[in-house]
């Protein structure tokens, strides 16, 4: 009976190491929106606007290099990675979550979480999605077995089909008056700067013009004095001849100064002009060019983090521009306003409401909870968006725009380069945790032009913060905060 039993549950537990197997829905998919990680089942999903597309089982963290349950997007694709952090290891078919080393990869799959923080995912599998994926598709990473569950609430975004409509010709007119804004304010730039130069010039010219009349006066002078003393005929005729040339001189000295000093005032007066139009010209751009990258980001979709935490809501959108200074892409970070939340010392969970599909009413939404607090309404009802953050992002709102909304502030792995980066405090994160926080970068700012119809971007310094180790205590309302000074 012992050796029964034995075998017994060595048979279940056999059953319980083995992977689920992989499965492709039974119908033609479409493109993937999100992937839902479960790390108690193992598993991941892909989902598209209509429902799963694609399952397979998973190796997530092991005990102490946990993979970090929150909500994080792809940033990065490398078809041959090879690890930068452990003896150059295989990860083929790689999709990058975050910029210290968080991926979705093909790797081994042992039946039990066996990483070092990484999800990985059957070899096949992980090169049939390669190529299925965009970057910015959501990742979702859940403790347990979550699901897209279909929501509707009269805070999500209605997008206005005359918007959405009118959005391609407007943001090309935009763009074409950007640049012709560039090029004026490039044009009388260059006569600012060359009025400023000769402007700047005069005093120095006028001092040479007045040290030449001085020494032409100073020859003259000793002229009269020669043709003074001047005793012989012989001696008069040559004083005379010398003073006619000092004379000469000093007319032609005091003339130029003369005309130098009647012309030094219109110079001066055309380089305060110019200067004047200069700084007119370039607000004129500044303005042609912040409308026209606003016009080509409502193009695509876009992201709302709010957070319980900062009382902040954070916008996000793909600029699909390389970032210059590493791999990935740059998102535009212009959007950081404070948001009213009711009770804000009560948590609220962690929720991430898509746009899956448009509808008759403007967009179809799902919802998948990934921490509890309040349900998915109750979350909603209590957000109080800005005004004029609505008027800027929901007229044009299109299908994978989202809206998310957590007790936690954002990771400090959020940066330039990534949509939003959040981990659950109340879960183990080793495998975030023990890695090496990004390395200061640059941060960027939307508001620059390429002169080629894109975007530029300003860089500053920002330090890292990475999320602390200690899990939320769900009663006492005492949340960490990231310093901000980075943003």
């Amino acid at each position: 009976m012992a050796a029964l039993t034995a075998l017994t549950t060595d048979a279940a537990a056999a059953k319980q190491a083995r992977p689920a197997a992989e499965a492709v829905a039974p119908r033609a998919a479409g493109e993937p929106i999100m992937a839902i990680v479960s790390i108690k089942s193992q598993q991941v999903t892909f989902y598209d606007a209509d429902g799963w597309i694609l399952r397979a089982p998973v190796s997530t963290g092991t005990t102490g290099r946990e993979t970090p349950a929150g909500v994080f997007a792809v940033i990065e694709k490398d078809k041959d990675h090879h690890s930068t952090m452990y003896d150059d290891a295989w990860m083929p078919n790689m999709q990058r979550i975050t910029w210290n080393g968080i991926a979705l990869h093909g790797g081994p799959l042992p039946g039990y979480a066996a990483s070092h923080g990484c999800v990985r995912m059957p070899y096949g599998f992980a090169e049939d999605l390669f190529d299925k994926t965009n970057i910015g598709m959501r990742v979702i990473i859940s403790p347990n077995d979550a699901t897209p569950v279909d929501f509707s609430h009269p805070a999500l975004f209605v997008p206005k089909k005359e918007a959405i409509a009118a959005a391609p010709a407007r943001a090309d007119t935009l763009s074409r008056e950007a640049e012709e804004a560039i090029r004026v304010a490039d044009e009388t730039k260059k006569i600012a700067t060359s009025t400023a130069r000769e402007a700047a010039s005069l005093p120095a010219s006028l001092r040479n013009l007045e040290r030449l009349k001085k020494s032409a006066d100073a020859e003259l002078a000793y002229a009269d004095k020669v043709l003074a003393a001047a005793k012989t005929d012989q001696a008069k005729a040559k004083a005379e001849d010398l003073k006619q040339k000092a004379a000469t001189k000093a007319a032609d000295a005091a003339t130029q100064l003369d005309t130098a000093k009647a012309n030094a005032q219109p110079k001066r007066d055309a380089a305060a002009a110019a200067k004047d139009a200069a700084k007119a010209a370039a607000t004129k751009k500044a303005d042609a060019v912040k409308a026209a990258t606003e016009a080509k980001l409502a193009l695509e979709p876009v992201s709302v983090y709010i957070s319980r935490s900062t009382q902040k809501l954070y916008v996000r959108r793909n600029t699909h521009k390389p970032a210059p200074d590493g791999g990935g892409e740059v998102f535009d970070t212009s959007i950081e306003v404070p948001v009213s939340i009711r009770n804000p010392e009560r948590p609220i969970g962690t929720h991430i409401f898509t746009a899956m599909a448009k509808s008759d009413s403007g967009l179809r939404w799902s919802v998948v909870t990934i921490d509890n607090g309040d349900d998915a309404k109750d979350a909603l009802d209590r957000i109080t968006i800005p005004q004029d953050v609505l008027d800027r992002v929901a007229p044009t709102a299109v299908p994978r725009s989202s809206i998310i909304i957590s007790d936690e502030p954002l990771s400090s792995e959020t940066n330039y380069r990534t949509e939003f980066v959040a981990v659950l405090n109340n879960q183990p994160q080793g495998g975030f945790i023990t890695r090496k926080p990004t390395a200061p970068m640059a941060v960027a700012s939307g508001d620059g032009w390429d002169n080629n119809g894109g975007f530029g971007f300003f860089f500053q310094p920002r330090d890292p913060n990475p999320q602390p180790v200690n899990p939320r205590r769900r009663g006492g309302g005492q949340f960490w905060q990231p310093q901000q000074g980075w943003w």
